[in-house]
């Protein structure tokens, strides 16, 4: 997905849901704060979207430009309309977002993650998707472990998941640091 296709889903997700802004969550919140990365991050085909101010609507979302529909074929991009409670953040990401306005949104609002939320939240899900968009996130540079690991403690998790999460963010560091790559200590 690109920015411009980013964009377009939030004109889309205003003109179904009549609201103004919105936050994207998932791996494309990523266009907020870098409009054209590497190729490895504009794989995924969806964004991840909710309106701030009516989250429930995000099925209007996800029935009317979600998977599989007309949009969907159309384009071949999406939007999943997702809810607040589908990431886990640390305390003061709002604090952190980038906006993504202009006259592709309409003047509508896409609030996308700051990159250290992002990677926090993927690394915390733990999927193997998550974990290749996290490392590359390391390899080129856009987070570095020290920040990461200074926001661990600002996730609504119980020490010993926090504690789990340091270890994995140190032990990713070190894997790409073995394969040669210049990641910062931390």
């Amino acid at each position: 997905m690109t920015r411009e296709e980013l964009e377009h889903l939030i004109r889309a997700s205003a003109d179904i849901t009549d609201q103004y802004e919105f936050v994207i969550i998932g791996s494309q919140s990523m266009l907020g704060a870098v409009p054209h990365p590497e190729e490895v991050f504009t794989v995924s085909m969806e964004a991840d979207i909710y309106p701030l101010q009516a989250p429930h609507l995000a099925d209007k979302i996800d029935g009317a430009i979600g998977e599989g529909s007309q949009f969907h074929q159309t384009y071949g991009y999406y939007a999943q309309g997702v809810g607040p409670e589908t990431a886990v953040l640390p305390s003061g990401w709002m604090l952190r977002l980038h906006r993504v306005q202009n006259s592709n949104t309409h003047d509508r609002i896409g609030y996308c993650l700051d990159l250290r939320d992002l990677f926090l939240a993927k690394a915390a899900a733990g999927r193997e998707k998550d974990r290749a968009f996290c490392m590359a996130l390391l390899q080129h540079g856009y987070v570095v472990p020290a920040a990461l690991l200074g926001l661990v403690g600002d996730m609504p998790l119980d020490d010993k998941a926090q504690k789990t999460l340091r270890a994995t963010i140190r032990r990713w560091a070190k894997v790409l640091r073995d394969d040669g790559h210049p990641i910062a200590q931390g």
